[in-house]
Order: C-alpha cells, then structure tokens, then sequence
C-alpha cells in the first residue's frame, strides 16, 4: 500500500499504515535484480557531432546507443547507404581497440563519405528499419491534447525532425489495459499512434534498442516537451515509394520573378479570429483597394473554400485541422506565383497557424488578429450561427463550445469592435508599405 501523493511507504514507512510491516517501495525495487538491458548485437551509433579540428582529421563523435565496433568494422551511414569502413575509435584518453554500447567516443573512417549530425552508422549485416511512418505507444504530457493530423517535431536519437500523428488506433486504460476508440490523447494519458514523417529516417522497434527508438514529442510553438514515445513497428507503404517516384520539379520562371513582374513582394495575409468580428469584410475591403492601386492578390474565404477544395469537411477538431491545412498549401503556392494572398479563416488553434508560416520563407507569413469581443460577434452573428450553437443547433462552434487560440504575438491587431473598417485597412495598408510589400508605396 503506497500513497504517491503523500509519500507513504513509498521511501520511508508510512506512520499512517501500522497495520502494515512489509518493505517500502523503494526498498523492493532495489532488491530486485536486473538483467542486462543493453543490446551488443545490433551496432547503433547517432552522430551527434562532425569533429574537424584540421584538414588531417575528421572524427565522428556521439555514444554507441547499442551493439559494439572495432576497428576494420564495415559501416554504412543512413539513411544515405554509403559504406565505408572504421579505422579508429579516438577518446579523451586514447584509442580504443572496440567499444561498447553506452560509450561516448569518436569514430574515423576510411573514406571522405557525406556523414552529418542525424545520421545513423551501423554494420551492413544488421540493419534497422528505414521508413517514413511508424506506430508507437505514447505517453502525453501536455494540457493540450494529442490531435492526429497536427505538426509536431520529434526528437528520435539525434535527429530532430516534423512529424505528424495520423492515426490515433487507441487509447490504453492504465487500470485495465482496455483499448479504447478516441479522437483525441489527453494529458497523462496512454495511447497507440502512428507517426508520419517528411522523409525516410533509420529507427529500431524499442525493445531492440531504446537508443533509437524512444522518441520524445516537441511543440513547435512553444519548443515544450508534451510527449514521450516508443516505437513498435515501421510502416511500409507498398502502393508508392514516395521518396522516389514523386520529385518537386523546378520552374524556369520562379517566385521572385513572377513578383517583380507585379512590382510587389508575395505574401500571405493571414486574417484569424472569431465568427462575426469582420475577417470578411476586411478582407474584401483590402482586396479592393489593393486592386485600386494596381497590386495583384487574391482573397481566399472561409466559407468560400468550404463549397469546393473541402466541401468534404466538417467542423470536428480533425477537420478544422485539415481544413487549415489544405488552405495553407494552396496559399503557399499562391504566394509562389507572386501573388499577395489574403485569407479569413477562423483557424482557431495557434499550432495550425504556425503550420502553416512554416511552409513559407520567413517574411512571407503575416498573421492579423482580427479582434472583436465575443459579446459583440454574438451581437453582430451576421450569418444567425451563434444563435443557432447556443440552441445547441451547430455543435463544435469556435468561442461558445469550442475553443479559440488568440495569436500570441501577431505581425498586426486589427480592433474591428473600435475602428471603422476604412481605418482598419489604412492600417494593413501602412504595414505593408512599411514591409516594403508594396513596391510602389
């Protein structure tokens, strides 16, 4: 019997227990006798660092996550599959004839091959899985909830790279180990997810190597730690090797000369805020005197958006996620036509907003409060939606049954409650100049 909260025979015994005369909990753990958990088989090694003091010299330094390596050893670096082989194994207080799993050395090689921070050595005879996407039992750590379909960066070994959960299979009841269906993880709570990533990274199930393969989860936003992961099994995509058969191919004509055959900078306008505190209209007033005075945009809405390219979502949290996504590649790929792109969305959730600036080069993303009182969008409610959330008609709706994230620190605030909307566009339009966005300013 243990009380976490209260300390009870957890390290000392518990004066509240008398009744009870067994070992504390700490004392039985320490008892108990462990196994050898370290893997010696599977050569493990993350490059943590390229150490090149002088031309002579050219190190790789890091800590065998598994297995061990000996000089003569064949190595092949991945994910680029280059083979070479080691010829010392340097550390502070010499050379070593092999190491071990958990030593910190640096390794040389025989042959000038491209090998950086993030990349994996290991011997050809044992290979870890190399993927894309992979499914893994998290722990979430974070008041926020773990959506599938929202960006995070994962830190796997000492690579540090996007990621995005895809699918959440389940949730884990801790009490009864029960799978349960969820659209969401909570904090502290368990679950079964899969991950995709933006490129093909090498990795181990966790119980081969937990060097390289626990993984913790990291939000983009605030760089916090909200998740702890081990992986189980890769994912292989049998339909289409997407690293190899899809290729981004490159324009005669690029970006910047699309633009200065509009003498204007392409950017996006990223107008968010509540229903009812006037992005459209805002957002049509500034297309308007922008094409007055000569400059090439285009206004993405809302609702507009919502009648086409996704007439397939709803509102769940998933699909505003996906809603916002979509809307920002098409953006982006406005914007690389040179165009100045102005768009009213909602997007209520801080993490998808950030998705999307960090699809475009910095500069380019200019995210706008449009900010009114939500007292006063109910007292506009143009379209009678907050009537009908509030009647428990519409559910899922942003400020009355589901949440909205203000901008932290927005490129602009627009108070739309105080200032006339002719106003409001003298603003954007003076910040645009001052951006040099507008050439002919």
């Amino acid at each position: 019997p243990v009380s976490a909260l209260r300390g009870d025979n957890v390290a000392q015994p518990s004066t509240a227990m008398p009744w009870y005369e067994g070992p504390t909990l700490l004392g039985e753990l320490e008892r108990i006798e462990v196994a050898a958990d370290r893997n010696l088989r599977d050569f493990r090694f993350p490059v943590q660092y390229v150490n090149r003091p002088h031309l002579d010299f050219r190190g790789f330094c890091g800590t065998l996550a598994a297995g061990m390596v000996r000089p003569g050893d064949e190595v092949v670096a991945l994910p680029s599959g280059r083979r070479s082989r080691v010829t010392t194994i340097v550390t502070a207080d010499g050379n070593l004839p092999e190491a071990f799993a958990g030593q910190a050395v640096t390794l040389t090689l025989a042959d000038e091959i491209d090998v950086g921070r993030g990349d994996l050595l290991v011997h050809p005879d044992r290979l870890p899985a190399v993927a894309e996407e992979f499914d893994a039992r998290v722990v979430w750590m974070a008041d926020a909830p773990l959506l599938p379909g929202r960006q995070y960066d994962i830190k796997l070994a000492t690579r540090l790279l996007p990621a995005t959960p895809t699918v959440l299979h389940h949730r884990i009841d801790v009490n009864t180990l029960e799978h349960q269906r969820v659209e969401e993880l909570g904090l502290n709570e368990i679950g079964y997810c899969r991950f995709s990533l933006n490129q093909p990274v090498p990795f181990d199930a966790y119980e081969e190597s937990p060097g390289t393969g626990g993984f913790i989860v990291i939000d983009r936003i605030s760089n916090a730690t909200v998740g702890a992961g081990m992986i189980v099994r890769p994912v292989t995509q049998a339909l289409i090797d997407k690293s190899r058969n899809v290729v981004w191919h490159e324009h005669r004509i690029g970006k910047a000369q699309r633009a200065n055959q509009k003498a204007q900078r392409p950017c996006v306008i990223w107008l968010t805020g509540l229903s009812g505190s006037g992005k459209s209209t805002l957002a049509n007033a500034l297309e308007q005197r922008l094409y007055q005075r000569g400059y090439h945009s285009y206004l993405l809405d809302g609702d507009n958006v919502r009648h086409g390219l996704n007439q397939d979502l709803g509102f769940s949290k998933d699909d505003r996620i996906e809603n916002i996504r979509r809307i920002g590649e098409v953006a982006a790929l406005f914007a690389d036509a040179g165009l100045i792109v102005i768009t009213a969305f909602i997007s209520p959730f801080r993490a998808d907003r950030a998705m999307v600036r960090a699809l475009l080069p910095d500069g380019e993303f200019i995210e706008m409060h449009v900010h009114a009182s939500l007292e006063a969008c109910e007292q506009r409610d143009p379209k009678g939606l907050y009537a009908k959330a509030r009647a428990g008609v519409i559910k899922d709706f942003t400020g009355i049954d589901s949440p909205y994230e203000a901008p932290e620190r927005p490129e602009l605030v627009i108070d739309t409650e105080q200032v006339p909307v002719e106003e409001c566009v003298d603003r954007v339009l003076a910040y645009l100049s001052e951006r040099r966005i507008l050439r002919g300013a």
